[in-house]
């Protein structure tokens, strides 16, 4: 194929890698340079009204070192990636009169702060630019669901059984090219630490469910380990709903929340897997909840901007409260369930939270305390290192009753930690005090 001589700048938001990555790979072979941007945006780290920050210190170090990794990943493609401390539709624009950019690649994003930045960013080109946008976040891509986006179901049970009959997940792309030494820009450019994005470091701490470090190659070995090593895959169903250490589930989801790795790339390693090892239902299972996050973000693509409204896609009217007090004491683990405490101290303490944890504080949350579940939702947003916001909000939105759940079911914390945490060996290792805190 002839290259175009143009050059292309390819802005990287939530799809943080080389590989299997739609944007890079239609640079790389359509044009004779390319170059990557990405923006650590000054409002993404920025107070809220609640006292903490858009995004605390466990995400934004996670992704401090998706970004560090990225840029060296790139670096052997002879790519340079821009990166800097500032808002995209400032930033950018310079980026691409300076340069002499014909031609501008990213991901198609559709929620309200990504589609309000992406249109300011458009608004400050020049019009002579080509954009070109891909969607490259989803398991099923969009042109291969059985259904238009506008009837997708509200129910999953549904959208699983339609796609698992009618439609197929895609090979991932071929790798992506390395271009000629002198595609490389002469500036460097550096990462920000965590003090210059206005945030405290924080330790791994000893505990932690979560230690892993950000980026693609880290993605890598924790399939080579989970997968490959200790075959842990072949009992996912069982031990998914553990509450201590690193083996009880795969642990996929921060890397697929920034786009570290593809949704592609873990089913097909599934599938490889399968034929090697063994075909269970926990290598479904793992497919399972794959379908599930494409439903979530399906979900938020049909229902646009109802995510975050307080009704929800049902504009259902419930009587929610927003006691500063009461969402303090959630925050902090000081309410009187000592299962919720727990795991709100995990996620303070670490970034994560198991999915098991998560169910039962957003359900005591917006069930027992009747409080506005968008404030659970942005507490999430801040600390949980996986977030991701058609995640986040959808499952908010299902279990405060507003969102996709048929049976609007409330937890019973108490039966809960019972049942998952039956020797409360958990509840002690987060509640009780440290000697060395």
């Amino acid at each position: 194929m002839q290259k175009r001589k143009g050059i292309a700048l390819v802005w990287l938001r939530n799809d943080l890698r080389a590989t299997d990555q739609q944007s890079l790979y239609q640079a790389a072979t359509k044009h004779e340079q390319v170059i990557a941007y990405y923006a650590f945006d000054p409002a993404h780290f920025t107070t809220t009204k609640w006292g903490f920050k858009k995004t605390e210190a466990h995400r934004a170090g996670f992704l401090i070192e998706t970004v560090t990794a990225l840029k060296n990943e790139l670096a052997a493609h002879n790519i340079s990636l821009i990166i800097e401390q500032e808002s995209p539709h400032n930033g950018l624009p310079k980026w691409v009169g300076e340069l002499g950019v014909t031609d501008l690649y990213l991901q198609k994003e559709w929620t309200t702060e990504e589609r309000e930045e992406e249109e300011k960013v458009f608004r400050n080109l020049p019009p002579q630019i080509n954009i070109h946008s891909h969607y490259d976040q989803f398991l099923f891509h969009p042109e291969d669901l059985p259904m238009q986006v506008e009837d997708l179901p509200e129910v999953f049970t549904a959208f699983r059984k339609k796609c698992e009959k009618y439609s197929s997940v895609r090979r991932c792309l071929p790798s992506l090219p390395t271009m000629a030494n002198e595609n490389r820009l002469e500036k460097t450019f550096h990462v920000p630490s965590i003090k210059e994005l206005g945030l405290s470091p924080v330790d791994k701490h000893p505990h932690s469910a979560f230690p892993f470090a950000g980026g693609s190659k880290a993605a890598q070995e924790r399939i080579e380990h989970y997968f490959w090593k200790t075959e842990k895959l072949s009992f996912y169903k069982q031990t998914r709903n553990g509450l201590i250490g690193i083996d009880y589930s795969a642990k996929l989801s921060a890397w697929l929340a920034n786009g570290s790795i593809s949704a592609r790339e873990v089913y097909w390693e599934v599938i490889e897997y399968e034929k090697q090892i063994k075909k269970n239902q926990s290598t479904y299972w793992l497919i399972f909840e794959l379908l599930w996050r494409d439903y979530f973000k399906y979900i938020s693509l049909k229902h646009q901007d109802k995510l975050f409204h307080l009704g929800g896609i049902l504009a259902r009217e419930y009587d929610w409260k927003n006691s500063s007090r009461t969402f303090q004491s959630w925050w902090e683990g000081t309410t009187p369930e000592p299962f919720v405490n727990a795991n709100m101290i995990e996620l303070n303490k670490t970034g994560w939270m198991s999915n098991r944890g998560r169910q039962n504080v957003a359900s005591y949350f917006a069930k027992n305390l009747l409080m506005d579940w968008r404030m659970g939702a942005a507490y999430f947003e801040a600390f949980l290192i996986d977030y991701d916001v058609h995640s986040n909000y959808g499952n908010w939105l299902y279990v405060a009753g507003v969102g996709n759940d048929p049976r609007d079911r409330k937890f019973n914390v108490r039966l809960q930690a019972e049942r998952y945490d039956e020797q409360g060996k958990f509840q002690r290792l987060w509640n009780q005090k440290s000697l060395f805190e």
